[in-house]
């Protein structure tokens, strides 16, 4: 018996009320255990089809099921026992603390209404511990620094338990320290039965980490395959124009380095 894909879309569509198509009948699927990139250009459509996965943004068309069944039949809570989220940015922190934000990650398995039981207790604090949080948990979200914020985020999504984790420009706003700090938290996080999806600029980062890259461009799949096997200067120069370098280090990590913006315009 063939195991279903941890993660499958069968082309999946997304139009919005105005018209215009965000994501364009996308079809790809993601095996269990995997760190996979989602990489492309601005307004490629790859934030709206993580909303799309989890059911934020309701789809056009097509189909998007976890461990073989559909999200669409599922309810809000028992999504969130199988999908976590990480956004690029939380908006508001309700005055939560930190400790109080990674806790909220456990009420999809919570049974009792107004507390917490010891499994919830000790996993968020086992989660504290693994993201280097612990001694910031009576802190208040809002005055941690982005990287600490960062690590927050990802804890609560961790104690949520899921099969699929979805990351949201984690690096955006972090200094190169942080940037690595971070990815190697997710990639630690990976497991037999576990992906994590991340959607970044970053093409070396993605490149250096993942297992597999999802390109997209103009809302449509470009590309998907090993990052060191698809990644070339042609492909960065059809989906972002630019020129760019593509090669690898001295440890046989692949970089990229933009060289110019290819506008078509001539020279600026």
């Amino acid at each position: 018996m063939v195991e279903a894909p941890l993660l499958e879309l069968r082309n999946v569509s997304k139009t919005y009320e105005n018209g215009f198509r965000a994501v364009k009948e996308v079809s790809y699927s993601i095996g269990k255990g995997m760190l996979v990139g989602l990489i492309g250009p601005n307004g490629c459509g790859k934030s709206t089809m993580m909303k799309c996965i989890n059911r934020i943004h309701p789809t056009t068309s097509g189909e998007i099921l976890v461990n073989g069944e559909s999200v669409l039949n599922r309810t809000p809570g028992e999504l969130a026992k199988v999908i976590s989220n990480v956004p690029a940015e939380l908006n508001t922190s309700f005055g939560l603390t930190v400790a109080e934000t990674v806790m909220m990650g456990r009420y999809p398995h919570s049974t009792n209404l107004w507390w917490e039981s010891d499994r919830d207790e000790s996993f968020t604090e086992e989660a504290l511990h693994k993201f280097g949080v612990f001694d910031l948990k009576n802190r208040y979200l809002h005055t941690l620094s982005s990287g600490e914020r960062q690590r927050v985020l990802i804890a609560k999504a961790y104690v949520q338990e899921p099969r699929l984790m979805l990351v949201d420009e984690p690096t955006s706003h972090l200094d190169m320290r942080y940037k690595l700090e971070v990815m190697e938290y997710l990639n630690a996080m990976v497991k037999k039965d576990m992906s994590i999806l991340i959607a970044e600029h970053d093409i070396s980062l993605m490149a250096r980490y993942c297992d597999l890259c999802i390109i997209m461009k103009e809302g449509s799949l470009f590309r998907i395959g090993p990052p060191k096997e698809i990644i070339t200067s042609d492909l960065i120069e059809e989906v972002y124009g630019v020129s760019a370098s593509v090669g690898f280090d001295n440890d046989g990590e692949l970089f990229v380095l933009p060289k110019r913006y290819k506008s078509g315009r001539g020279s600026i």
